[in-house]
């Protein structure tokens, strides 16, 4: 069977396209030192996509919708610390997931915003970024502690980025090996590894084996891309752990993702889950 097209799909990692790009990468800055990063890139990692959308010409919201409708894509995860993600949030309740990143160096002050996020708005997920964090914060440092605490305490699931990451950022706070620390010490929090993970995709899926709380979202990654020791055993013993993530507006169209996920190799019965299934269950769908 070719990728259904009728599923439903779920986006685990979308926004609205930006009116600012470069305001929006902004708090990537002091930990920049190359000249291209600091002076010359919109886009922090344009380096390694071509291509990039645009910042919005016209209403994002409604831009963002009509793209969703067009690649059948019927619910997507978002920011909503912008005026755009919490218009976007309020107007189209059935389509849009809000999500917030917090910065553990804040100590108590993050834990804080969870719950405010979670009374106003229902969070449905945090998205951590160890390495974009000043100072950077490794995935199993204390500072994170109280933030795992608090999403496991209200049910919400953290999304991590983990494998080098594409800003040009020390990559030693995102190694996949520090997740087996925080999967024995909270196994009640639903962990969902972002943006590939390479090079120890296959620690990643190892340590899928080992931990029931642990998963894999495909973000970041065209699909001809996705590692195939993540295809391999999302078409095993993975077809509940792996989902679909994208990466609009960030650095990929959905015209590109979408043209290119019917050459991904899963098997006929991982499809639903991949697309669907599995992400419902994690976000609480």
């Amino acid at each position: 069977m070719p990728m259904p097209s009728d599923i439903g799909v779920i986006d685990t990692m979308m926004d609205l396209p930006f009116t600012d790009v470069a305001s929006t990468y902004e708090f990537l800055s002091p930990n920049l030192r190359d000249r291209e990063s600091a002076e010359d890139f919109e886009f922090p990692v344009e380096y390694m996509f071509k291509d990039v959308p645009k910042a919005a010409t016209e209403d994002p919201v409604a831009h963002t919708v009509a793209l969703m409708d067009h690649h059948g894509i019927d619910r997507a995860l978002i920011g909503a610390g912008s005026e755009n993600g919490r218009r976007a949030l309020e107007q189209h309740p059935d389509r849009f997931l809000p999500s917030i990143g917090v910065d553990p160096n804040e100590g108590m002050r993050a834990v804080e915003q969870i719950v405010e996020a979670h009374e106003s708005t229902g969070l449905a997920a945090l998205a951590g970024f160890p390495a974009g964090c000043n100072p950077q914060v490794p995935i199993n440092d204390k500072r994170w502690y109280p933030v795992y605490a608090k999403c496991s305490e209200l049910g919400v699931p953290i999304f991590m980025c983990v494998g080098v990451p594409g800003p040009r950022v020390p990559m030693a706070s995102q190694k996949v090996e520090l997740l087996d620390e925080v999967c024995w010490f909270f196994p009640e929090l639903t962990i969902v590894m972002r943006h590939g993970a390479e090079p120890w995709e296959e620690l990643a899926v190892k340590l899928m084996l080992k931990w029931p709380n642990l998963y894999y979202s495909t973000s970041a990654f065209a699909p001809k891309y996705y590692p195939r020791a993540i295809i391999d055993y999302a078409n095993t013993r993975g077809a509940d752990k792996v989902m679909y993530g994208g990466y609009f507006p960030m650095g990929l169209t959905l015209e590109r993702i979408f043209s290119e996920l019917p050459d991904v190799p899963l098997r006929d019965e991982v499809w639903p889950k991949f697309l669907r299934h599995n992400a419902a269950r994690v976000l609480g769908i």
